[in-house]
């Protein structure tokens, strides 16, 4: 099978037959700056459901590529494409022929993010005093920044962090509620029936976590975490 590449730019082949460019039998080609529209807005459209203001540039194809005209061009992102930065969008054809072109484009987003005020330990909690909002181009941070300090206020670190480095989702969880040694209280829900009883816990475990317990009579139990030191288990 054949390929012909131009900038920015692929053909794909159809039942083991190459497309080429010169391969207009109609006489009808398809006009450039629809597609490259048609690009413009898909990504505009995809930049109005996330934070920040996009400014989008979408490349040129190449003048010598020669594409049958299409009846609905369909726009879309490769499988794992990002949608920041410097991207390829793909538009298809189906009919009256197919074919597939790949457009350069850049997608910079500035808005609001935040980032550590101080040196952050791990395991730390984080407050309202640990975080300064600032507002740039987050088109080539990492993915899970936080635009919202309630993302990220009450949660703990799982990583010291250096003053100034954008505080991510993935790097903060619920803070334990209950500490593996500590004693802790077991409480029993069933129909018509509750019962609790005292255990000293054998994990560390955040809200609604699993967490496990041994009875005073030397049982092991499991159930789901609670604030103020407490494992409930629900028949």
């Amino acid at each position: 099978m054949k390929h012909l590449f131009a900038y920015g730019c692929l053909i794909a082949g159809l039942s083991g037959q190459v497309l080429a460019a010169g391969n207009v039998s109609d006489g009808l080609r398809q006009d450039h700056e629809i597609l490259r529209k048609m690009a413009t807005d898909f990504l505009t459209q995809l930049s109005a459901t996330q934070p920040g203001d996009a400014h989008i540039t979408v490349g040129q194809i190449d003048n010598r590529l020669n594409l049958a005209a299409c009846d609905a061009p369909t726009p879309f992102l490769p499988p794992g494409s990002k949608t920041s930065g410097k991207i390829s969008v793909g538009v298809r054809c189906s009919a009256p022929v197919n074919w597939v072109v790949y457009i350069q484009a850049n997608v910079q987003v500035t808005g609001e993010y935040y980032v550590a005020a101080r040196p952050l330990s791990q395991g730390q909690v984080i407050g309202n005093i640990d975080l300064n909002k600032i507002k740039g181009e987050i088109s080539n941070l990492p993915p899970g920044i936080i635009h919202n300090p309630e993302q990220a206020i009450g949660k703990a670190l799982q990583l010291s962090i250096a003053a100034g480095t954008p505080v991510r989702l993935d790097n903060l969880k619920s803070p334990a509620v209950i500490q593996q040694g500590q004693s802790v209280r077991i409480i029993s829900n069933g129909p018509g029936f509750q019962v609790a009883t005292d255990a000293q816990s054998l994990s560390n475990a955040s809200e609604g976590q699993i967490a496990r317990a041994k009875t005073s009579n030397g049982q092991t139990v499991s159930g789901i975490a609670k604030a103020g030191g407490v494992i409930e288990i629900n028949y």
